[in-house]
């Protein structure tokens, strides 16, 4: 017994020094593990059917159909300004009477001389048959007579251009002078457009050709008359592609009188529908990659899968999926900078997205 006594110390130091080596060990074996990823917060958002078009936008201002710089064909003094901007006037009423004296002294001139040689010439024809003055003195007198009543036609043309008249048909936009300016010839005086139709002109990509049409149905959001969303159609498609710029040009026509608020000169964007899906796979466009070929990081079983895909038409924050992925699939819009393929995620709740579509640009 005295010998079991004495060694129970030893025993009891021996186990000490084993668990005081037991916890480093397995502090240290703890380490050599790698820890476990961190998932990335991110926004989701599921493919859905719905309906699409297919469209091509632009920005460009509204020209008149018509628009005439009105000019003076001779000179003198204004008289009279008939017009006021703004007011509607139509084509052949007058604009301006200018100074006519000079050419009415002209006209009565020309008129006098005339008058003498056609008595001259009838005379002359009676004699020619008595043989008592030449065939050549008639001649010349026939001659004279053609150039007096040219002279006179021109005098009277020159008379008439001291009314200035409206060209075409439509309203004043403005004048440059007042009643008592000397208006010089060839002068500008008066603009004129014709605003019953306002024509807006898209210089639209070659790839764009084969899809754009007369016909076709235009809308225009005015930067001047926010909210308000008006229709018009294609007019013309130029069969020309401009080799420097690589576009066409596309004539889109807008009316421009009754109710329509639309003016010439004012600036807006236009969106041309050439094509309509009405059941097709979309997600939003901030779900697609932009480092390579068309690719979304899909959410399965709480990872990112990068998934390729084949996109279609864009129709505002849409974008058609043709293939690749299939409805109820959710794809992550917010957080992508942050994922690789394989990556952990959490989905986190996002803020509701607009119902409204708006314009797009791109097909």
């Amino acid at each position: 017994m005295l010998l079991a006594l004495a060694a129970l110390p030893i025993l009891s130091g021996c186990g000490k020094a084993d668990g005081a080596d037991a916890k480093p060990a397995a502090e240290a074996s703890n380490k050599d593990k790698p820890a476990a990823a961190e998932a990335v917060p991110v926004e989701a958002v599921k493919a859905a059917r719905r309906p699409v078009a297919a469209s091509y936008s632009g920005t460009t201002s509204l020209e008149p159909r018509a628009e005439s710089q009105v000019v003076a064909k001779t000179s003198g003094v204004a008289l009279a300004v008939l017009v006021e901007e703004g007011q509607q006037v139509h084509a052949g009423q007058p604009l301006v009477r200018l100074d006519a004296d000079r050419a009415r002294l002209a006209v009565a001139q020309t008129e006098a001389q005339m008058r003498k040689l056609e008595g001259n010439y009838q005379r002359a024809t009676k004699l020619v048959a008595q043989q008592m003055i030449s065939a050549n003195d008639v001649d010349q007198l026939r001659y004279d007579l053609e150039d007096i009543r040219a002279q006179n036609r021109l005098a009277r043309l020159e008379l008439s251009y001291t009314t200035v008249t409206a060209p075409i048909s439509g309203v004043v936009a403005s004048r440059s002078i007042k009643t008592g300016n000397f208006v010089q010839i060839n002068t500008p005086i008066i603009r004129i457009i014709d605003r019953s139709r306002l024509e807006a002109t898209l210089n639209v990509p070659e790839r764009e050709l084969s899809t754009l049409r007369a016909g076709q149905p235009v809308s225009l959001q005015a930067d001047a008359l926010p909210g308000q969303t008006f229709e018009g159609t294609v007019d013309r498609v130029a069969p020309l592609v401009d080799s420097g710029s690589g576009t066409f040009r596309v004539v889109c026509a807008f009316d421009g009188e009754g109710d329509t608020q639309l003016q010439a000169g004012m600036f807006g964007r236009l969106r041309i529908e050439y094509d309509h899906r009405a059941d097709a796979l979309v997600i939003p466009r901030a779900a697609l990659l932009d480092d390579g070929d068309p690719a979304v990081y899909r959410v399965h079983d709480g990872k990112a899968v990068r998934t390729a895909v084949e996109p279609g038409y864009v129709d505002g924050e849409w974008i058609e999926i043709r293939k690749g992925l299939k409805v109820g699939d959710a794809v992550v819009t917010a957080g992508k900078v942050a994922l690789r393929d394989g990556s952990a995620v959490t989905v986190i709740d996002a803020p509701p997205r607009p119902q409204a579509v708006a314009m797009s640009g791109q097909r």
